[in-house]
C-alpha cells in the first residue's frame, strides 16, 4: 500500500484507524435516524462516501509539491472571505445557525468556515515567509498579516463563536512561532479584549438582531457554571454514557445512550465511543491517536527546510488537535457545549473533506523536497507581496 502512499506512514495509519472508527461509531450512533428520509443505511452510505472522497483528496493532494499551496492561497484567501460574506447575509439556517451556503442545483450545503480555516492558516504561513524581514514594520509587516486574520474571524464570529475563537487562537500561535514581534502580539491581545467587552455590551444592551446567538452563548456558559442548571442535560447524558461504558470494551452496537443522548454521532460521539469501547480503548485510545498524529506533524514541520512548510504544518496540525480536544472536553463536561465535530470521526460533510485536505497537505510536507529557496514564495506579479 505504501508504494502508492508517500510521506509519513504513521500519519497515514492513524488516519486509516480514525476513518474505520468513524464508520463503526456513526453506524451505531445513527440508528435513531432510521425514520428519517434517508434512513440509517442512507446516512451511513453518505458518510462512507464522504470518507471515500476525503481519501481521494488525500491521495491526490499529498503527491503535490507543497510550495503550490502557497501560490493557491493568494487567490483562495479572497474566495474564502467572499464566501463568508455571502454566508453571513444569505446563509442557510441549519440547527439554528447560519453557517451553511447551499450550492444551487446540487442540493448540497457547504460550511464556508471549513474552507476559510485551512486557507487562512496556509496564507498566514505564506505571509510570515514573504515578510520575514519586514515583521517589525507597521505597514509592511503588521497590517498585511493581521487584516486577513481579523476579517476571517470576524465574519465567522456571528454564527459560530467557537470556530472563530479557535481559529483566532491557532492563528495567534502561528504568529508566535513565526517570530511576530511581541509588541504587535500584545497589541492584538489588547484589541481582542476590547472587542470582547464590546460584544458583551452589544449582546446585553443592544438589539438582539445584531448578535442573535448571544443568548445561546451566554446560556451555555452560565449553565456550565451552575451544577444543577437545566441546560446541562447534554453534559449529564454524556457523563452517564461514559459511566456506563466502564473500562472494558463492550463492542459496537451495544451503546444505549444513542436512544436519548443528543447527537451521539457528531457532537457527543466521543462519549458514545467510550460507552461502547471503554475508557482505555475508546477514551484514552483516541487521545493517543490524536497526539500521535500531532507529534508526527510537528516532526514533519521540524524536518522541513522551508519556513513556509514549517508554519503551515504547525498551523494545520494544531488546528486538528485543538478541535479534537475541544470536542472531547465537551463530552467529558470540561467546557460548555460548542458544536465542534471530532475530526475524521463525527458525521459530517465539508468538515471531513477539509480535515482530509489538511492532512494531505501535512503529508505533502513530510515527503521532503530538499533545500528550499524562500525567495520562490514571493510572486513578482502579486501586489500583496509588495504592498506598501
Amino acid at each position: 500500500m505504501f508504494r502508492y502512499l508517500k510521506g509519513d506512514k504513521v500519519i497515514w495509519m492513524v488516519t486509516l484507524i480514525l476513518s474505520c472508527v468513524s464508520i463503526l461509531a456513526v453506524y451505531s450512533g445513527v440508528s435513531t435516524l432510521g425514520k428519517s428520509s434517508e434512513g440509517t443505511f442512507g446516512v451511513l452510505t453518505r458518510h462512507i462516501m464522504m470518507i471515500a472522497v476525503g481519501w481521494g483528496v488525500m491521495i491526490v493532494v499529498h503527491r503535490l509539491d507543497y510550495r503550490y499551496f502557497s501560490k493557491f492561497s493568494q487567490l483562495l484567501i479572497y474566495v474564502s472571505i467572499g464566501l463568508l460574506v455571502i454566508t453571513l447575509f444569505y446563509g442557510a439556517n441549519i440547527n439554528n445557525a447560519d453557517r451553511w451556503l447551499k450550492i444551487p442545483g446540487l442540493g448540497i450545503s457547504f460550511q464556508t468556515s471549513d474552507l476559510s480555516k485551512v486557507v487562512l492558516l496556509v496564507y498566514l504561513a505564506r505571509m510570515l515567509t514573504v515578510r520575514k524581514d519586514e515583521l517589525n514594520d507597521w505597514r509592511r509587516g503588521f497590517w498585511p498579516i493581521v487584516i486577513p486574520i481579523g476579517l476571517t474571524c470576524a465574519l465567522i464570529f456571528p454564527a459560530n463563536f467557537s470556530t472563530s475563537a479557535m481559529l483566532g487562537l491557532v492563528s495567534f500561535l502561528v504568529l508566535v512561532v513565526g517570530g511576530f514581534p511581541w509588541k504587535y502580539l500584545l497589541t492584538i491581545i489588547g484589541a481582542v479584549l476590547i472587542l470582547l467587552m464590546g460584544v458583551i455590551a452589544i449582546g446585553e444592551y443592544g438589539p438582539e438582531k445584531l448578535l442573535p446567538r448571544y443568548k445561546t452563548w451566554k446560556n451555555r456558559i452560565t449553565n456550565k457554571m451552575e451544577a444543577d442548571a437545566e441546560g446541562n442535560y447534554q453534559s449529564d447524558l454524556a457523563k452517564y454514557a461514559i459511566y456506563s461504558g466502564g473500562i472494558i470494551p463492550k463492542g459496537p452496537g451495544t451503546g444505549s445512550s444513542r436512544n436519548f443522548m443528543p447527537h451521539p454521532y457528531s457532537d457527543m460521539i466521543y462519549a458514545f465511543i467510550i460507552e461502547e469501547w471503554g475508557l482505555i480503548l475508546g477514551g484514552a485510545g483516541l487521545v493517543f491517536l490524536y497526539f500521535t498524529f500531532y507529534f508526527r506533524s510537528i516532526r514533519a514541520s521540524l524536518n522541513c527546510p522551508s519556513r513556509f512548510g514549517q508554519l503551515m504544518v504547525f498551523g494545520l496540525g494544531t488546528l486538528i488537535l485543538l478541535q479534537a480536544l475541544i470536542n472531547m472536553s465537551v463530552s467529558v463536561s470540561l467546557i460548555p457545549t460548542t458544536g465542534q465535530p471530532l475530526p475524521l470521526i463525527s458525521l459530517g460533510g465539508t468538515s471531513t473533506l477539509f480535515t482530509c485536505l489538511s492532512i494531505a497537505m501535512i503529508i505533502s510536507v513530510s515527503r521532503g523536497k530538499g533545500d528550499v529557496d524562500e525567495d520562490q514564495f514571493v510572486d513578482e506579479n502579486n501586489p500583496l507581496d509588495h504592498v506598501e
